[in-house]
This record gives structure tokens, sequence and C-alpha cells, in this order.
């Protein structure tokens, strides 16, 4: 049988011809933005995606606009799938590729927020993510490294970030929002031997 007569075979031909090379860059993006669609932190993968600052802008607006209403958690823009949630007057939005897997990237989400809500103590707004927006980026950095999904676990995630205070950090501000989280840190480790 030739390739146009065996169905399946053409949809293997057809398949393999449109299949993107592996990559182990799974996330292109990872923003937040505050109720007006205004970035507060940004963090872009994909040096191709959106190489302009005005770009990423236009695309972070876009995806707002689209987003901002909608009581969902996932949408599709621009060839890109992004999940999506919002807290008071915060949106946290995670960037893949189309083909990627929404609940690997729905993982990296949830996972960043929660890490930011146990640092923030359960106050996840504006303000105080302001306030402590030197602790933001050391979360975002420790879940996502050059776009590669590190970890979706919240406890290893300030497990990590206890270890590189203590070690190396001397800011005040940093290790004050960390202490109640290394009090946790060595309770837990000391009842399960592990993290």
């Amino acid at each position: 049988m030739t390739a146009q007569s065996c169905p399946r075979q053409h949809c293997a031909t057809t398949m393999d011809s449109a299949a993107l090379e592996p990559s182990l860059y799974t996330v292109k993006a990872v923003f937040i933005l505050d109720n007006d669609g205004n970035r507060l932190l940004s963090k872009y993968y994909d040096p191709e995606l959106y190489p302009s600052m005005k770009e990423q802008k236009n695309f972070e607006k876009n995806v707002f606009n689209k987003t901002h209403k909608a009581d969902h958690e996932i949408a599709f823009l621009e060839g890109m799938t992004i999940v999506y949630k919002s807290s008071i007057d915060l949106f946290f939005y995670v960037v893949g590729s189309a083909q990627e897997n929404e609940l690997m990237l729905m993982a990296v989400l949830n996972c960043l927020f929660e890490s930011l809500s146990q640092m923030l103590r359960k106050n996840v707004e504006k303000r105080t993510l302001l306030d402590n927006m030197d602790g933001v980026f050391l979360v975002v950095d420790e879940i996502i490294d050059g776009g590669q999904m590190t970890t979706h676990y919240q406890n290893r995630v300030w497990h990590s970030l206890a270890l590189t205070t203590n070690s190396n950090l001397d800011s005040t501000s940093l290790k004050n929002w960390l202490a109640p989280l290394m009090c946790y840190s060595q309770q837990r480790s000391r009842s399960s031997g592990q993290f």
C-alpha cells in the first residue's frame, strides 16, 4: 500500500514532518501583572519569542486583555499556551509553547503561587509583593532555571532558599521573611527525615 491509500501511514508521515525537535525548555515566560495590566515582574526564557521590551509588553497587554475578566485557568494566544491565576490585585502567568503540557505549566504556576503565598504570609497582593520583590525573584529562579522547571514542590523551593540564605546572603530583609520558613523547614526535616 502507498502512503495515499493507507490513512494510518499518511497520518504518521504528516505527523513526523510536523513534529518539533524535543526541547527541555518548557517554560517560555513567567510574568506577574497588577489589576491594571502593568508589569510587576517578568522573565522571558526564549530569546526568540519576544526579543524587545516593546514586544514583551504588547504580548502581556494582549494576554491581560484576554484573561482579566475570564474565569478560566488556561488560554491560547499567539501560538502560546498560557496558564494563569489571580489573587486580589495580581495576575500570575506562566507561558509555554502550543505543544506544551498544560498540567506541567499549571504545576509551575501553582508552585509559584503557593511559594509566594507562604513567603508573603498569605497576603498575596501588590503592595506586599513589591515590598518583597527580592524574595519573589529568588522564588521564581528556584522554580524555573533558564526555562526548565526545576521543581514543582513548594517545600523544596523553601528548603533551597533557606539553605541559600543561611550560607550566601547577608540581606536582612531576606532573612527576616525566611526566618519562619527555616524553623518550619527544620521541624519538617526532623519529623519526616527528608525534604
